[in-house]
């Protein structure tokens, strides 16, 4: 591990059973625990999900560690195999339990995912699940539902209401809470025609994750 100081983050490179990842801290000053996120398939810890609450969070004693996984370091344009993924998010467990804090696994589709799955194994305090892709667009019979109800945590999903990996009102009734972001697609991106702008749907998302860790912890 090499840290290297930037500003008030602080860059944390990691070496896991699927090559070297990197933690993006951004401390809260009194953090009572680390939100730790994972970004999808497409993209990378720049989603504008995973920067909103990077921006909001510390000021509410949450630390943030955005976690790129090893494809995505090594500059690869597709994303690793299912089990690799979870291969690097164990690899990276330790770093981002080293304060002896919470750890709430988070992460945005793929990312989702992973936390999901590994939650439990890695002892996650609760899984935060940004656009968790239920199913692939136009196929709603290959449903991903197991791995959420798996998550064997308190789970928070956060999704688009028109996102087409799954809507909010196609989810499966189960142990986790759910909150919308009205018009909002697989990026929470949503049209100018709508009657929100885009600094209100991401407002809506840090505002329910914030109160939903403040219930937590």
């Amino acid at each position: 591990m090499s840290p290297t100081e930037t500003a008030r983050t602080t860059t944390e490179t990691v070496d896991t059973g699927a090559g070297t990842a990197r933690i993006t801290w951004l401390p809260s000053k009194k953090p009572r625990l680390v939100l730790a996120a994972g970004h999808g398939a497409g993209g990378g810890i720049e989603a504008r999900d995973l920067q909103a609450l990077a921006a909001a969070l510390p000021a509410h004693g949450v630390t943030v560690a955005l976690v790129e996984q090893p494809w995505r370091v090594a500059g690869k344009k597709l994303a690793a195999a299912p089990k690799t993924l979870d291969t690097g998010w164990r690899g990276l467990w330790p770093a981002l339990t080293a304060a002896g804090l919470p750890v709430v696994a988070a992460g945005r589709s793929a990312g989702a995912r992973v936390a999901c799955r590994t939650a439990t194994e890695l002892g996650a305090h609760a899984v935060l699940a940004l656009s968790f892709p239920l199913h692939p667009p136009g196929k709603p019979e290959k449903s991903r539902k197991d791995e959420l109800l798996g998550s064997g945590v308190p789970t928070l999903v956060v999704q688009g209401g028109h996102d087409p990996f799954g809507r909010p009102d196609e989810f499966p009734p189960g142990e986790f809470e759910i909150t919308e972001v009205p018009y909002g697609d697989h990026g929470f991106a949503v049209p100018k025609k709508a009657d929100l702008t885009q600094d209100q749907a991401m407002e809506i998302l840090t505002t329910a994750v914030t109160n939903w860790l403040d219930r937590l912890l």
